[in-house]
C-alpha cells in the first residue's frame, strides 16, 4: 500500500503528470523536458525528483547528461499506466506537449541521421563484404528464439539493430554502448519502430553496470572485435545472464582485411572457434550451438553457450 500511495502522491500534480506522460514516450533529458514544458530547470528538477522517489520515473546518466524514462519495472507500473491512460488526448496542455515532442523528435532524428551519414558509406561497403545481413539476422532469430525469451541484453548495441530484430519477441530488452552518438541513433531507431519496452544506456562491455543481471539472453553482435579484452567481456556477459541463461556471440571468423583495423578501429581480425570456446570455458559457460555463415571475404560465426541453471551445476 505504501508504494501505491507514494506513486499516487507523485502523480497528483499537473506538471508531474505531464512529465510522466512525456517520459512514457521515451528517454528525455532534463534540458529537453525543460524546453518541452517551458518551465524553469530547477522547477522541472524538483518535480522529477519526486517522480523518481515515487517510483514513476527512473533516472540515469550518460556522460554529462541526465535522462529520465518511465519506470517500467516498477511494482506500481500498472497503476502508473492506468493513470496516464485516463488522461484525455483532447486536453490543450497535453496536446501542446505532444506537438512539441513531435518537433523535438524530428530534430533529434535529423541530427542522428546527419551523424550516421558521415559513416554510412563505409558501413555500406563493409556490409557488402560480409555474409548477407538478412541471412545472419534470420539465423540469430532461429538460435535465440528457439525457446521462450523474456529478457535480452544487447552488449555494444550500436544503432540498436539487434533490439530491432529481436525486441518485438521479448518483454524486456536493453542495449548498452560506450558511444553516446550511437546511443542517440539507437534511441531514434527504437522510437521509429515503436519498441517502447526496449531501452538503451551508456556502459562498457568489459565492465557492465552492476544492475545488469538476470537476463535470459546476453548477446554481442559484431562488437567483440573492438574489445581490448574480449574474454573479460564474455565473463561480464556470463555474470549478467540469469541461471540457465544464454550468451550469444556473433562476429567475424578469422580474415586478413587489415583495412578494418586501420579504418574501422577493429582490434581483432576475426576469431577462431577454438578461442571462442576458451572464452566460454573461462566464464563457466557450456557451448550449445555454433553456426558459420560464409561471406566474401568476411564470414560470420554465431556461437551460443548456456550458464548453469543452478550454482555448481555442470549443465
Amino acid at each position: 500500500m505504501h508504494a501505491a500511495l507514494t506513486c499516487l502522491r507523485a502523480l497528483a500534480e499537473p506538471t508531474r503528470l505531464r512529465l510522466a506522460r512525456l517520459c512514457a514516450e521515451g528517454d528525455l533529458s532534463v534540458g529537453e523536458l525543460t524546453e518541452l514544458l517551458g518551465v524553469s530547470q530547477p522547477g522541472v528538477s524538483r518535480h522529477l525528483k519526486l517522480l523518481v522517489e515515487g517510483g514513476v520515473l527512473e533516472r540515469f546518466r550518460e556522460g554529462s547528461f541526465v535522462f529520465y524514462r518511465l519506470a517500467r519495472q516498477s511494482p506500481t507500473i500498472g497503476l502508473i499506466e492506468a493513470a496516464l491512460a485516463a488522461l484525455a488526448d483532447s486536453d490543450p496542455a497535453l496536446a501542446a506537449d505532444r506537438e512539441r515532442l513531435r518537433r523535438l523528435a524530428a530534430e533529434k532524428s535529423a541530427r542522428a541521421h546527419a551523424y550516421f551519414a558521415t559513416v554510412a558509406a563505409d558501413w555500406d561497403r563493409l556490409r557488402g563484404l560480409q555474409a548477407d545481413e538478412s541471412v545472419v539476422d534470420a539465423a540469430i532469430r532461429d538460435l535465440v528464439l528457439d525457446r521462450r525469451v523474456d529478457s535480452l541484453l544487447d552488449v555494444g548495441t550500436g544503432t540498436g539493430h539487434m533490439l530491432n530484430v529481436l525486441g518485438g519477441s521479448v518483454s524486456r530488452a536493453e542495449g548498452i554502448d560506450l558511444s553516446l552518438e550511437m546511443l542517440a541513433v539507437a534511441r531514434e531507431n527504437l522510437a521509429r519502430a515503436g519498441l517502447r519496452h526496449c531501452r538503451v544506456r551508456h556502459g562498457d562491455m568489459e565492465h557492465l553496470p552492476g544492475d545488469a543481471a538476470g537476463f535470459d539472453v546476453v548477446m554481442f553482435h559484431q562488437v567483440l572485435h573492438y574489445a581490448a579484452r574480449p574474454a573479460q567481456a564474455v565473463r561480464e556477459a556470463a555474470r549478467a545472464a540469469g541461471p540457465g541463461g544464454r550468451v550469444v556471440i556473433v562476429d567475424y571468423l578469422p580474415h586478413a582485411l587489415d583495412e578494418l583495423r586501420d579504418r574501422h578501429n577493429h582490434l581483432r581480425l576475426g576469431f577462431p572457434p577454438a578461442e571462442v570456446a576458451r572464452w566460454f570455458a573461462g566464464a563457466g559457460l557450456t557451448p550449445v550451438a555454433e553456426q558459420h555463415l560464409p561471406g566474401d571475404p568476411l564470414s560470420v560465426g554465431i556461437w551460443v553457450a548456456r550458464k548453469p541453471a543452478t550454482e555448481g551445476s555442470k549443465e
